[in-house]
């Protein structure tokens, strides 16, 4: 493969009464607990934006730069890409409150809850875009901590040249095993970088299988104790951490998802329309070829689609 993602293979159906309307190509990669390839689909070796699934490694690079936070549910909020609930909010303004700063000091974009119940309380109180409310502001808010913590200006911290996105450059490399081979802008305004899917499913394994106490186990671990955080009440990669016990997971823009279970093994996907709807009943199928069980996964296998308000078909996984 070359250093473009090359495409990836049919790996969902749309099935609207009895009759297959659509198919979602993508790419994916299963890893064992030794970090082989035992399944694999599409393009799993060039390069792709992970989006958010990068984020757990951009905490442990936030840690190791002196990132002061101890409270768990904080950390989860700095890996997090959260639905913009009332307790995500109040989590991030008294984490800048704490260090004498408000929203202003974050530069991702105003925008309303990405979560829609969120989303909907926000507009019917006639509120608007904050920044705050943007799902990554838990993030932003990590990193100028960071940068307050390490003496480093706050200003421009999102430039891929500052000092605190070299770690968090380093920290990705590292836990993928791969040079990062392309960088660009993500939705945040933050650098994204692009290592393959090979190398995210290998980094959501490292950090599972990291020693105790450590910074990628405590971001794994922080992930997987307040998974609500990490996404929403009803977030799909929420609901993965608390229905599969271990189980550490991550969606990302664009079709996107890492998950791991420590002694088992790793997956990581993309869809390449970047539809989100196919994600979990590929990421289910490919779960169970780890063997990976729980009431959860049966949940999650098929998304359903409607018709006049009533279940007329799914989405189903053909890999």
């Amino acid at each position: 493969m070359g250093e473009t993602y090359e495409g990836g293979v049919p790996l969902a159906e749309v099935v609207r009464s009895g009759f297959v309307e659509g198919v979602h190509r993508g790419s994916v990669v299963v890893l064992d607990a030794a970090g082989v390839s035992v399944a694999a689909a599409g393009d799993v070796t060039s390069p792709i934006f992970p989006r958010s699934s990068n984020k757990p490694m951009q905490a442990v690079g936030m840690i190791r730069a002196g990132l002061p936070l101890a409270d768990p549910a904080d950390l989860a909020l700095v890996s997090a890409s959260h639905a913009g609930e009332d307790f995500h909010l109040a989590r991030v303004g008294a984490l800048l409150a704490r260090a004498g700063l408000d929203e202003s000091a974050l530069h991702c974009p105003p925008e309303l809850p990405m979560g829609d119940d969120a989303r909907a309380v926000v507009l019917r109180a006639g509120g608007g875009p904050t920044r705050t409310q943007m799902n990554c502001s838990g993030k932003h808010t990590g990193m100028v901590l960071t940068c307050q913590a390490a003496g480093w200006p706050l200003d421009g911290y999102c430039r891929p040249e500052h000092p605190l996105q070299q770690r968090l450059r380093e920290a990705v490399e590292e836990f993928t095993g791969e040079p990062a081979r392309a960088h660009g802008v993500d939705g945040c305004g933050a650098p994204v970088l692009a290592v393959s899917l090979t190398g995210l499913a290998t980094a959501y394994l490292r950090l599972v299988g990291a020693e105790p106490g450590s910074a990628p186990r405590s971001v794994a671990d922080a992930m997987r104790t307040h998974p609500e955080i990490v996404g929403g009440t009803r977030a799909d990669d929420t609901r993965l951490m608390r229905g599969v016990p271990g189980l550490l997971a991550k969606i990302g823009a664009e079709g996107v998802i890492a998950a791991a279970v420590p002694g088992v093994g790793a997956v990581a996907l993309k869809i390449d329309d970047g539809a989100g709807r196919p994600r979990m009943p590929v990421l289910v199928s490919a779960l169970r070829r780890l063997g990976v069980t729980a009431p959860v996964l049966a949940e999650l296998a098929e998304v359903p689609l409607l018709g006049g308000g009533l279940p007329v078909g799914a989405i189903r996984p053909l890999w």
